[in-house]
């Protein structure tokens, strides 16, 4: 039987603004509004407006909160001081991927802990069960807030000035990774300085039924400013620039944060234990000393553009395969990321190739990212 997919709150704003849709992970989202590289180049230069409410939020409340998803992530969330944010992963018995995450630690209500947990919407049930079975035993309650939440995003070098327009929140003093409760255009929200394109920019949690009447508001305020509404094409080659991984792509079961170059974000020395820990200490020492792959950035030579799963190839042989890869609009040519040999993923290595349909097209091995705006 075929299930129709989930629409967000903005569907038919979507709609009547000309969006063309696609079914990206059981719902109904804007691909792209005209062009997605006038959309990523507003991004880049002004300001982009996105809907992202597919995004899975999950609330752990409870005097051992903090402790379960020490146990349940990689991370060291109990250290997280409230109105703070960090990125972090969840994985399985073996160390594999199951999800990368962006843990919110909201305001203590009456000196009890409370944490947001946004999950990729791909992923949002199975990190649901696993939370809901890891956090047994702790004294912690988790909810599952999807249907409570719409997730809009502003991104780009003027979001902050829009934004500041239609609120008295102290924007200036929210650093990156950190959020704070306020109102913006009338619309009670969870005002985040986080996002996934490279740029500065915003996340706004609200209420859906608050959803339209805020879209059109920021749509309003940022009009001299070039704003536009951007989908999740132009958005994927924001993160591709940079360098950011895509789960599915770069993060999969069969991958370790340290086969991804992200070890930094599993924390051993935090209290207790951590599901997947022994099978991590065992990937860190592999990363050391003897890393099968590593994760590169390549950048073409020629015109032709790479996809995922295409071979990387040197001297006839398939020393690696491609994650992720598209035309880069900021570089003004195609980019990709590949896990690689090791021997051949120092930057600058040559003799490297991507096999795109029987034709090895010689690429640059790179340095993520790609792109990195400037502070």
């Amino acid at each position: 039987m075929t299930v129709a997919p989930r629409r967000t709150a903005l569907d038919a704003l979507h709609r009547t603004l000309g969006a063309t849709m696609t079914d990206f992970a059981g719902w109904d989202m804007p691909l792209r509004y005209g062009s997605e590289r006038d959309e990523h180049v507003a991004v880049r230069t002004r300001a982009g407006l996105f809907d992202l409410s597919h995004m899975g939020e999950i609330t752990l409340t409870g005097p051992q909160a903090g402790a379960a998803l020490d146990h349940a992530l990689v991370g060291n969330l109990s250290a997280l001081k409230p109105g703070r944010a960090r990125y972090t992963m969840i994985c399985d018995a073996d160390g594999g991927i199951l999800d990368d995450l962006i843990v919110y630690r909201l305001a203590d209500e009456d000196g009890v802990p409370t944490y947001m947990v946004v999950a990729n919407a791909s992923n949002a049930q199975v990190v649901l069960d696993a939370l809901t079975e890891r956090a047994a035993g702790f004294e912690t309650t988790v909810r599952d807030d999807r249907e409570n939440y719409a997730l809009l995003a502003v991104q780009g070098p003027q979001s902050p000035g829009i934004l500041k327009s239609l609120t008295d929140a102290d924007l200036d003093g929210l650093k990156y990774y950190a959020g704070l409760p306020g109102t913006v255009a009338g619309v009670p929200a969870l005002i985040a300085r986080t996002g996934y394109t490279g740029e500065d920019g915003f996340e706004l949690f609200v209420a859906p039924g608050d959803a339209e009447k805020l879209w059109r508001a920021l749509t309003d305020a940022g009009t001299e400013a070039g704003l536009v509404p951007c989908g999740l094409s132009c958005r994927d080659t924001l993160r591709l620039e940079a360098g950011m991984p895509l789960y599915g792509h770069e993060l999969t079961t069969a991958t370790t944060p340290f086969d991804a170059g992200l070890g930094r974000v599993v924390k051993f020395d935090k209290p207790g234990d951590f599901v997947g820990r022994a099978a991590l200490e065992t990937a860190a020492a592999r990363a050391e000393t003897a890393p099968p792959r590593k994760l590169v950035g390549l950048v073409a030579t020629g015109r032709r553009v790479p996809r995922a799963g295409y071979p990387v190839v040197a001297a006839g042989q398939v020393i690696g395969e491609v994650t992720s890869g598209a035309p880069s609009p900021t570089l003004g040519k195609p980019i990709a990321i590949a896990y690689v040999d090791a021997a051949h993923a120092a930057p600058g290595t040559e003799g490297v190739a991507v096999d795109i349909r029987g034709s090895h097209e010689p690429y640059e091995v790179v340095a993520l990212p790609f792109y990195k705006r400037e502070r």
